[in-house]
């Protein structure tokens, strides 16, 4: 299912930017009236420069532009339903269809008389066609150079999120074993508490609120309790004031593997075991993730960056958070003879509404 959707998405991706941005309009604009001064230099040159002729050539071009710009910008939803090469027909014809249209409409204004002086508009329809075509190239080419670096960036979040380590995999399907001779309930509570964590780990990668990575987290500590038994204690503490859990957008798979993580190398070595806590604030621009283990006496805290935990180790969930959030995203660790401390700091940002 993922594959398919990513190769959807990839099919469909968008053939042209979106000229509707400010920099988009701003750097045709510039283009058109590079274009103008061209014009005018070579028909009239820089000793005996026309300023009223740029003016009424920057006119003309600018309406050309930004038309265009407008007509392209409405079609994107067209031209993701179609092949680049229909798309790109289309959006070459407009251009030229548009600079017909506008150069003669020109002509009748500048010299008030219906005719139509087909030399005039051939000029400028080899003009447009030159001009356009370096253009229409260039924005294409930036479009799927983007498109290209979008689909890697997914692609390379699909498989960071996809691969489930093994040794949990066989833990859990041993307590699963053993359960069920004495206590089927249980165990088709953890049967059930397994697919939902698969389920998310092998989903196509993107946000999820905090509450459903809190609840995920949850169901995986049930598993490992089972498994450790009282040698495992987890307390939670959640600063919620505004209450917008159900709203805060998180990676994917974040929380889990952290808590994994202290699960692994710090109340498992344990023989006596030991507490996790898992702190998280929710400010009103930051959230704030802290988790903290015990430490094995005479041992080197562990900073988990190759270990897996779900598939996916430390240095692959700030690479994550860093896809998603930039460099104001931030993963540290302090570490002391007793204690192990996991920090993560992301802006707080409201999930978008599914259309």
């Amino acid at each position: 299912m993922p594959i398919n959707t990513l190769a959807t998405q990839t099919k469909r991706s968008d053939f042209l930017p979106n000229l509707y941005s400010v920099s988009a309009v701003f750097f045709l604009v510039m283009l058109g009236e590079l274009l103008a001064v061209g014009l005018v230099v070579t028909r009239s040159g820089v000793m005996e420069f026309d300023w009223t002729y740029l003016g009424m050539v920057s006119f003309l071009v600018q309406w050309v532009v930004l038309t265009s710009a407008a007509f392209l910008s409405l079609l994107r939803p067209w031209f993701k339903r179609n092949n680049a090469y229909v798309s790109g027909m289309a959006s070459y014809s407009i251009v030229l269809g548009l600079t017909l249209v506008f150069s003669q409409a020109g002509y009748w204004v500048v010299h008030r008389e219906m005719k139509l002086d087909l030399y005039y508009l051939l000029d400028n329809l080899i003009i447009a066609a030159i001009f356009s075509g370096i253009v229409l190239r260039y924005f294409y080419l930036q479009q799927q150079l983007l498109n290209q670096q979008q689909a890697e960036l997914r692609a390379r979040l699909q498989s960071l999120q996809s691969r489930i380590r093994p040794h949990f995999l066989f833990n859990s399907l041993n307590t699963i074993a053993s359960l069920i001779s004495f206590d089927s309930k249980t165990a088709e509570r953890m049967v059930e508490d397994l697919a939902d964590l698969f389920r998310v780990s092998l989903s196509e990668p993107g946000l999820v609120s905090i509450e459903a990575e809190i609840r995920l987290t949850e169901q995986f500590i049930g598993m490992e309790k089972l498994r450790l038994d009282k040698r495992l204690e987890v307390v939670w503490r959640i600063k919620d004031e505004k209450n917008v859990a159900a709203t805060t957008s998180s990676p994917s798979l974040l929380l889990q593997p952290l808590v994994e993580n202290a699960i692994y190398h710090g109340i498992q070595p344990l023989s006596r075991g030991g507490t996790v806590h898992i702190d998280i604030e929710l400010s009103s621009q930051w959230v704030d993730i802290r988790i903290s283990n015990p430490v094995a006496e005479k041992t080197i805290p562990v900073v988990d960056v190759e270990h897996k935990g779900n598939g996916i180790g430390l240095e692959n969930i700030m690479h994550r958070l860093q896809a998603h959030y930039g460099n104001k995203a931030s993963v540290t660790f302090e570490s002391s003879e007793e204690l192990f401390v996991i920090n993560v700091r992301y802006p707080l940002v409201v999930l978008a509404k599914e259309s």
